[in-house]
């Protein structure tokens, strides 16, 4: 093997000392050493250490720690040998050798890391993908999804068992179209991580033309569903991790037999006897097998095996042993039809858009009346009755990817409603068949469907918190399927939908929300809705969000443009007809695409907002100092609690006014004016006015001014904030942006201490922001005001060439 590394060191320069040479000898013997290595004094096991290689290295650590020894610099060190990058962020980076372990796995997975291109690298005792995979949190599956087929052979089944404990991130980046053969590993590979292991947050980015059976594959695996049939048939036998939560599910059911009753229906094993309630049972158990066979055959279209599934010697119906394992009680249940109900303004004339929701026909097996289910009261995880009723056409078993059962529907609507006028409300809401939005363009493709298959042939498992689709089209099906799944995804807490052409389609997901709100257990808190087009102006779909969904806490919505379309829709017909019921949401974000403020629908909503601690407006347009004064008086009035207030990109140079009262305000412990041309035409008398009023004010904390053509003189007066006589608590401040130059820069500087000593050195001022500003013009000079702010506060700035920086603002003019 290749010489030990002080040797080949040596080779090159000054010979090794007795020393590094004992500790090659030790280090190339680790095999037979290792336990009296760790029990070696720290002071010779300290020399020792940077000698091992990744895999003895990361077994000491325990030791070492333990006789108070660190081996974070020998990981940094391993990092800038064999990564040969700068990570991003690297001050922050506190475990380097869970940053390179994670790296590491990464890379020997994608094959862009050759293990013999370093002897630390590399051990024929050790497995790198095993030895590493303890240590990833973070997973990126990239292109043709590469690494998927090797994590889920047979041979890295215990590097899956690992995967499933760590990991906690999945991402998928600039995937490509797969065969049917990758999907099958991709289904295996997410049903290990997400619903058997520990896996919270799902992110998709950058997907142009993405292929809609995988985008589907992975959306609804990650809420949750999955039909195993075709892929566990592929492997041959069933998932070891199911069938042992099924052994043991099937003897706690034997156990408390007695206390459940004979007619239990079992998470596990869902054999469904029928009562006189139901009519005939044999007839009953007919038409379910006839259902149960045709969905899994339509789903898997190749082979017959997955029928079986369906089927047991007896004749009776049985959903596979897997179906409803790691899953919540009520997981399977949803309250509400998710079809899109689109208002008629949105449909452009005279064109029949593909993104709007379809209407399809249904046939008589879905004209049924709706019956009531009688609550389960004293039975533990009593799943819900299968739907029972065969589609007319087969064509018709992908009109709803992964559509609500009606009956499920009705027991869940069931279990939240407590008396008969309410139950009759609801039959009286409920939607007809002809309303539910149809999914013919998601059906089988070339290669398969794996995935693509309805609701309630599907088994639930355990689902992700937290799901973000980053520049990814949504076409209407994938956002009617998206919808659908949002309905019942009562584990979901965090919604991230950024740059997906959303359009017209963006109702498919607030229908989702608006069923999904109905779910007492839902946990979703957080929605962020970003987009280049707005269909509709973005107070309005805040209104619809919080119209359908009250319960979130935090709720952002963006928008780069206004579309050109919105101003040709019908008048007359608004969504925000509805009163917005009290809401719990504390922090609210809205960029608008140079639209008016439209303070008519947002003081509504500021009114149902009573618990709002942070609110910022960005890119908006006041009409008239009324429409701001209504604002600030609403928020005095209505959101007592609000503690952050943030304008970007607001022209309020003629609102000086409103400015000053906002500064006033004893509640606010943080105000932005950003890029707002405050100091456009002011005079000298509204920044002294600034001054001391927030010389005055003891709550406000932080004061960011970044865009507002402060200059020299403005900043060298801003630091009478601190003066001897203030009361002022300000800690951050914020001058990024405002034409400063190193003159002025020290100017502030050297006033700023004057005050301090003044003061006695008792200052709260902490943290100062300097980004893009002119202190390229005089380097010396620059230094000198960053060093003495620096003894007095925590400064933040960056080396910016403000030269060319102009070059570039007027090449664009």
């Amino acid at each position: 093997g290749p010489a030990p590394r002080p040797l080949r060191e040596a080779a090159a320069g000054s010979p090794p000392s007795l020393f590094e040479l004992s500790g090659a000898v030790v280090s190339s013997a680790m095999g037979t050493l290792e336990r009296e290595v760790w029990a070696l004094p720290g002071q010779i096991l300290q020399g020792i250490l940077p000698l091992l290689n990744i895999y003895y290295l990361e077994r000491i650590e325990e030791p070492a720690l333990k006789k108070g020894l660190s081996t974070q610099p020998i990981w940094h060190k391993l990092w800038n040998d064999v990564m040969k990058i700068r990570p991003p962020k690297s001050e922050n980076i506190k475990n380097w050798r869970k940053k390179f372990l994670e790296t590491f796995f990464s890379n020997v997975l994608h094959g862009v890391l050759d293990v013999s291109s370093d002897p630390r690298l590399s051990d024929r005792r050790f497995s790198p993908l095993l030895h590493s995979s303890r240590h990833v949190t973070q997973l990126t599956i990239c292109n043709m999804l590469q690494g998927v087929a090797e994590l889920t052979a047979e041979r890295n089944q215990r590097v899956l068992e690992n995967l499933a404990g760590s990991l906690r991130t999945l991402k998928f980046r600039h995937l490509l179209t797969s065969d049917l053969s990758i999907r099958q590993s991709l289904s295996l590979l997410l049903h290990h991580l997400i619903h058997h292991g520990a896996v919270s947050q799902v992110s998709m980015c950058s997907w142009p033309v993405p292929d809609k059976v995988l985008l589907v594959l992975i959306l609804s695996m990650s809420a949750g569903f999955w039909h195993p049939g075709k892929t566990l048939m592929h492997q041959g036998s069933p998932c070891s991790l199911c069938r042992e939560e099924s052994d043991a599910q099937g003897l706690l059911t034997q156990e408390n037999g007695a206390l459940l009753g004979s007619n239990q229906l079992c998470c596990g094993s869902t054999e469904q006897s029928e009562t006189s309630q139901w009519g005939d049972s044999e007839s009953r158990s007919k038409k379910v097998q006839t259902a149960s066979a045709v969905a899994l055959q339509e789903a898997d279209p190749d082979s017959q095996a997955s029928i079986e599934l369906s089927r047991s010697s007896s004749g009776t119906v049985k959903t596979p042993v897997l179906c409803g394992l790691r899953s919540h009680p009520l997981q399977n249940l949803a309250c509400q039809d998710v079809s899109c109900k689109v208002p008629p303004e949105y449909y452009i004339k005279g064109e029949s858009s593909p993104s709007l929701p379809k209407r399809s026909s249904v046939g008589p097996a879905f004209q049924k009346p709706y019956r009531r289910f009688k609550t389960a009261v004293g039975r533990k995880r009593r799943c819900p009755r299968r739907n029972r009723r065969a589609r007319a056409d087969p064509e018709d078993l992908y009109d709803f990817v992964f559509a609500v059962a009606r009956e499920e529907e009705e027991m869940a609507e069931s279990l939240y409603e407590s008396n008969a006028q309410e139950r009759e409300s609801i039959d009286d809401w409920a939607p007809s068949p002809a309303d539910t939005p149809s999914f013919e363009d998601v059906g089988c493709t070339e290669g398969g469907s794996v995935g693509i298959i309805p609701l309630k042939a599907a088994c639930h498992f355990r689902s992700i918190s937290t799901l973000e689709l980053f520049s990814i089209p949504l076409t209407g099906d994938t956002c009617r399927a998206l919808g659908n799944l949002l309905s019942s995804w009562v584990s979901l807490e965090k919604l991230v939908l950024s740059y997906n052409g959303l359009g017209a389609n963006v109702f498919c997901i607030l229908s989702g929300l608006r069923a999904l709100s109905h779910r007492r257990d839902c946990s979703l808190r957080v929605v962020r809705v970003s987009d280049v087009f707005s269909h509709i102006p973005s107070v309005e779909l805040v209104w619809s969000i919080l119209t359908a969904f009250p319960r979130l806490h935090t709720l952002s919505v963006s928008f780069d443009l206004k579309n050109q379309l919105e101003g040709n829709r019908p008048e007359g017909h608004s969504s925000s007809e509805a009163e917005i019921p009290e809401s719990c949401l504390e922090q609210l974000e809205i960029r608008f695409p140079r639209e008016p403020l439209q303070t008519s629908l947002l003081l509504p909503v500021l009114k149902a907002s009573r618990s709002l601690q942070q609110l910022s407006l960005d890119s908006a347009t006041i009409s008239c100092p009324l429409e701001f004064g209504l604002l600030l008086q609403a928020l005095k009035e209505c959101n007592p609690g609000l503690k952050r207030l943030s304008f970007h990109d607001v022209n309020l140079a003629d609102y000086q006014k409103e400015v000053l009262l906002l500064l006033q305000d004893p509640v606010l412990q943080e105000i932005t004016f950003s890029f707002c041309r405050l100091f456009e035409s002011c005079t000298a008398e509204f920044l002294s006015d600034i001054i001391q009023i927030v010389k005055r004010n003891s709550t406000l904390k932080s004061l960011k001014l970044p865009g507002n053509r402060l200059g020299n003189h403005r900043l060298v007066a801003l630091a009478d904030i601190f003066s001897e006589d203030s009361s002022s608590s300000i800690c951050q401040l914020d001058v990024s942006s405002n034409c400063i130059k190193p003159d002025g820069l020290l100017e502030f500087a050297k006033k700023l201490e004057s005050h301090i000593l003044q003061r006695g050195g008792q200052i709260k001022f902490t943290h100062l922001r300097l980004f893009q500003n002119w202190l390229d013009q005089d380097a010396a000079t620059a230094q000198e005001a960053l060093r003495r702010l620096r003894a007095v506060c925590s400064v933040v700035s960056n080396t910016w060439d403000s030269s060319q920086a102009f070059a570039d603002y007027i090449s664009v003019m």
